[in-house]
């Protein structure tokens, strides 16, 4: 089973982590942060350490130890091993277990700091904006969408802008067949986008196709933007659009799209040229993909 590898940077220190589809969320390499908040630059020094501090946890705090999960990543000797890795959470609880003062800096930057590849990803969907770029796309094509996925997630994925070519899943929910990616992608392009009925079936089968590893969704809400704004002069106020009600209309879209467009529709706006609208929308695109359950306020993008 394949996973999508992220690596953050702490200090010029590597922090690992991967997706998991099924839990929609990331896990972190456990032994890549012990190092940092025992600050140990030997590797297998820190690795020791975690089999030491684990035994110790199994008798104190059982829950995190079993809150562990394994996944593979590649090791120094170019062998694919399986290390312990922790969610958010568990990184939080496993920084507790360190002197203040070396978790305190260690945990700003993890929370709070745009160093994350999200924060870094947003920043640069926010960049979208200034950049003249979206004046340049053609909407609608697949090329505009994988020149927005390049733009938002360039130099953060090495697959940035790239069609898949291995199949994925996510929530049991198989997305199209990457084999048939020559036949479905042009299918999707040649729909008609005349009316909104018409856009937001396009936008659906593009979902359902997902062509790229991670990052469709707030990529194809900025594609979907774009054809709404050529077609009609209109674009969705995303801060009128529930989270819930939002998700679970993409999933029964699948089968029926009529969901989907009668919550859009009413949140249409003629505010295409207008950067806070835009800089909402992105806010917004983020937050349907985290595990918050907070909307973002008004008015949070610089």
């Amino acid at each position: 089973m394949t996973y999508k590898l992220s690596i953050r940077f702490f200090n010029d220190r590597e922090v690992r982590a991967v997706w998991d589809d099924d839990q929609a969320k990331w896990y972190f390499h456990v032994i890549d942060i012990v190092a940092i908040l025992n600050e140990q630059p030997d590797y297998t020094r820190a690795g020791n350490y975690w089999r030491w501090l684990k035994r110790k946890l199994k008798r104190e705090n059982p829950q995190l130890v079993s809150a562990a999960h394994s996944f593979k990543f590649r090791a120094a000797d170019g062998k694919m091993r399986s290390a312990d890795t922790f969610d958010s959470a568990g990184i939080i609880e496993l920084a507790k277990n360190f002197p203040n003062q070396k978790a305190a800096k260690f945990l700003d930057w993890f929370l709070y700091s745009d160093n994350t590849l999200d924060g870094q990803s947003k920043k640069k969907a926010y960049a979208l904006f200034e950049s003249g770029l979206l004046a340049t796309l053609e909407p609608g094509s697949v090329k505009c969408l994988q020149q927005i996925h390049a733009y938002i997630f360039g130099g953060l994925y090495d697959f940035a802008g790239q069609i898949r070519s291995k199949n994925i899943s996510k929530g049991g929910f198989t997305f199209a067949n990457a084999s048939h990616f020559a036949t479905i992608l042009p299918t999707v392009e040649r729909m008609p986008e005349t009316s909104f009925s018409e856009i937001i079936d396009k936008y659906v089968e593009m979902n359902i196709a997902h062509p790229f590893m991670e990052g469709n969704g707030r990529s194809t809400r900025i594609w979907l933007d774009l054809m709404l704004r050529r077609a009609l002069k209109k674009c969705v106020d995303w801060s009128k659009v529930d989270k819930k009600a939002y998700l679970d209309a993409m999933r029964r879209s699948v089968v029926d799209s009529a969901p989907l467009k009668a919550l859009l529709e009413p949140a249409l706006t003629g505010k295409i040229h207008d950067r806070e609208m835009f800089m909402k929308g992105i806010d917004y695109s983020y937050y349907y993909e985290s595990d918050s359950d907070e909307p973002p306020e008004n008015g949070t993008a610089k």
